[in-house]
């Protein structure tokens, strides 16, 4: 990856990195860092640079989205507002001589420990609970899609995934991130047909989307939703 600077007539500059390949085309794509260009090999500066000139309507538009999704970092404070099942709910430390517990109390997610003073400590107990909710949830829907469809799953288990919500594999092994414990039931049930209706079309083809339909007819609105929500999803981490 090479730093570069796009240059606007107005004066104003994006930084982009660049990355030379053995391709025809220039294909863009924002990232968390920003603008990523893929372009060929032997393209001159000069035709970079018209090409991006060309694009840069597209650019700032897609920019100025990404800035506008991203979210505050997680702090892991008494008092931080969480997401569970799609429901709101706050994390409450509560100092503790001896108990060290994660109980859920409503809409507030209770840590006991001597130790919530330590970040480090509350975001790991925390992020343990959450895949341990999450495990049995999965495993329970992935048993009922499993047994609409007449199907077997030889296993199910968490993924800690930064861009993909679940997998599927020629083993019949399925795999969902657990982040998406976070999400409303809808959009959770939505990824698990989804994966699941790859044990019976390896593909994104026509007849896998209309086994996806089939499996889950909301799907077009769920993936909407997980798309919206994903930079609050990924906070926790």
């Amino acid at each position: 990856m090479i730093a570069r600077q796009l240059q606007l007539p107005n004066g104003q500059q994006i930084p982009y990195q660049l990355d030379l390949r053995a391709r025809k085309t220039i294909g863009l794509k924002i990232t968390d860092h920003g603008l990523v260009v893929h372009a060929p090999k032997r393209i001159t500066a000069t035709q970079l640079q018209q090409i991006l000139l060309e694009k840069s309507g597209w650019i700032q538009q897609k920019l100025a989205l990404r800035l506008a999704n991203q979210v505050a970092p997680m702090q892991w404070l008494d008092g931080e507002p969480l997401l569970f099942m799609g429901q709101d709910i706050v994390l409450t430390l509560i100092a503790h001589p001896t108990i060290k517990a994660v109980t859920l109390e409503g809409n507030r997610l209770l840590v006991r420990s001597p130790h919530t003073e330590q970040a480090d400590w509350v975001a790991r107990k925390v992020l343990q609970w959450y895949a341990q909710q999450a495990l049995p949830d999965f495993k329970r829907r992935v048993a009922l899609v499993a047994a609409q469809m007449g199907e077997t799953v030889s296993a199910v288990a968490l993924s800690n995934a930064k861009s993909r919500w679940g997998s599927c594999n020629s083993r019949k092994q399925i795999r969902l991130n657990w982040r998406l414990i976070q999400a409303p039931p809808q959009v959770i049930q939505y990824v698990v047909c989804h994966e699941m209706a790859h044990l019976k079309e390896m593909n994104h083809s026509a007849r896998f989307y209309a086994l996806q339909a089939s499996l889950f007819p909301a799907h077009a609105q769920a993936e909407k939703t997980l798309k919206a929500l994903s930079p609050i999803l990924h906070r926790m981490t």
